[in-house]
């Protein structure tokens, strides 16, 4: 980054968009490739009056990595790999490494990420800062669980160590506290140790609802993965009918046969359905029908075809095609069209999830916006400050957003929020594009969100790092 490129009127000034599509604003986008480059850009906002966002691979749905009119930090070329151990497990890397990138590097070795979300997209540093889950958190926990240390640049330029039992108040904040204390400049993180590059899956067709929170209370004591696919259209006693997944590691001689799976080669994607037809053409297929009546019979067909077969069906996955659905269609979101999507995601107390999520559903039903993609998961509790997690489940609502129903979808929203607080539950920043600061003092309580904010004005009194998430949930 040269002296000249610090100049805001030379910077590119462009539109950034959420990943959903959904939400966009303009601002100065600037790309960091090291400590002083983010030294320089700290600088740059003092001297202009301008905020800092800090953005990885741009995979937040919503407004998490948005800074209208202000400075948007791109970390994604801080992308080496610094430390290795194929021994212990540990492996030290840069904020833009991604998920894809770290799993790549460690499972020849016999490690995958102890934690991974639906795509392979989101890079190091994101995954910090949203606290990613994945389909193991009843197990698992989320990522800052298996977080050893990191290395957060302040934004007077020092920099502060962090680990589970140093600066463990900072720790437990930065991790999960939306980029909004420091840059964190390196992380050291903890993999899973793995027998093969297979999974051993069953798949459940699913009648209802409460039986599909009953199967992940009987199965999460014998798997480690597990996760529901719910029919948003369902309704009256059918109501929240799907298919449940759950998946455990191979071990012993059944994961030594299955060595050669550890490769990156026998990991990869298939590029082709049956062989013959592009998955790269695959969204523009699949627009059509991201409608409701089209939706509709493409949920009731899953359903349907779920059933037909046995109730209970085993089969065998790689460790990537069962993590990583969101990636077998490239650009699927390009399919909800211009308007892009957003995503409605709940955390319920395990006590209160069947009321309240038949609650959403029916929401979601009488307001003419049934959810195209419905997922259940189950969740554990965690030590971090901004959690998320309940001891409970999530429900993971997608919508397609378009000019004629953003308002009224946007009300929609507000009132799942509602239903939300009123069972105890809490909110996810990392879909969000929709929730009012209101909902998420009730969520997390007036004693988190000031000891969030007393942090924040410790660590960046000049409120340098900010994003239009941030304002929109903690500036009121």
């Amino acid at each position: 980054m040269s002296e000249r490129s610090l100049v805001i009127e030379q910077l590119p000034y462009r539109s950034v968009e959420g990943w959903g599509g959904a939400v966009a604003a303009p601002g100065y986008l600037i790309q960091g490739a090291g400590r002083e480059d983010i030294v320089a850009v700290v600088d740059l906002a003092r001297r202009s009056g301008r905020s800092i966002s800090l953005r990885g691979a741009g995979r937040s749905y919503g407004d998490a990595a948005i800074n209208a009119e202000g400075l948007v930090l791109d970390l994604t070329p801080m992308h080496r790999v610094l430390a290795w151990d194929r021994l212990s497990g540990e492996i030290t890397a840069e904020p833009g490494v991604t998920i894809e990138q770290l799993w790549q590097h460690t499972l020849p070795d016999g490690w995958w990420p102890p934690v991974v979300p639906g795509t392979a997209g989101p890079t190091l540093g994101g995954a910090l800062a949203m606290n990613i889950h994945g389909k193991n958190n009843f197990a698992a926990g989320p990522i800052g669980d298996h977080v050893v240390a990191f290395d957060l640049l302040l934004t007077d330029g020092s920099v502060v160590r962090c680990t589970p039992e140093v600066n463990a108040e900072l720790f437990d904040a930065v991790i999960g506290g939306l980029g909004m204390l420091g840059v964190v400049v390196s992380i050291t993180l903890r993999m899973k140790r793995v027998n093969s590059g297979l999974l051993d899956v069953e798949a459940s067709h699913i009648p209802d609802l409460r039986t599909m929170l009953d199967f992940f209370e009987q199965e999460r004591g014998r798997s480690d993965y597990m996760v529901g696919w719910i029919d948003g259209f369902a309704s009256g006693a059918a109501l929240g009918r799907g298919v449940a997944h759950s998946a455990r590691y191979l071990a012993g001689e059944e994961g030594a046969e299955a060595a050669g799976t550890l490769s990156v080669r026998a990991q990869r994607l298939p590029s082709t359905i049956l062989g013959v037809v592009p998955k790269s053409v695959m969204w523009r297929l699949m627009r059509p029908v991201l409608n409701n009546a089209g939706m509709r019979t493409v949920n009731l067909v899953k359903e349907r075809g779920s059933r037909l077969l046995d109730k209970r069906r085993r089969y065998r996955q790689s460790l990537a095609a069962f993590s990583f659905l969101l990636d077998s269609v490239p650009n699927w979101r390009r399919a909800y069209g211009g308007g892009g999507l957003i995503q409605f995601q709940s955390f319920i107390p395990a006590a209160n999830a069947d009321d309240a999520f038949r609650s959403q559903l029916r929401e979601t039903q009488s307001a003419g916006m049934p959810s195209y993609l419905a997922v259940v998961k189950r969740h554990r509790p965690d030590r971090f400050l901004l959690s998320h997690a309940v001891d409970g489940y999530s429900l993971a609502l997608d919508f397609r957003v378009t000019e004629a129903n953003r308002e009224r979808l946007w009300a929609m929203c507000d009132r799942l929020a509602a239903i939300t607080c009123e069972a105890g539950g809490r909110f996810y920043p990392a879909k969000d594009a929709t929730l009012r600061p209101e909902y998420l003092r009730r969520s997390l309580g007036e004693d988190r969100i000031e000891r969030f904010l007393s942090l924040k004005r410790l660590y960046d009194p000049a409120m340098m790092l900010q994003s239009d998430l941030f304002r929109r949930l903690f500036s009121a």
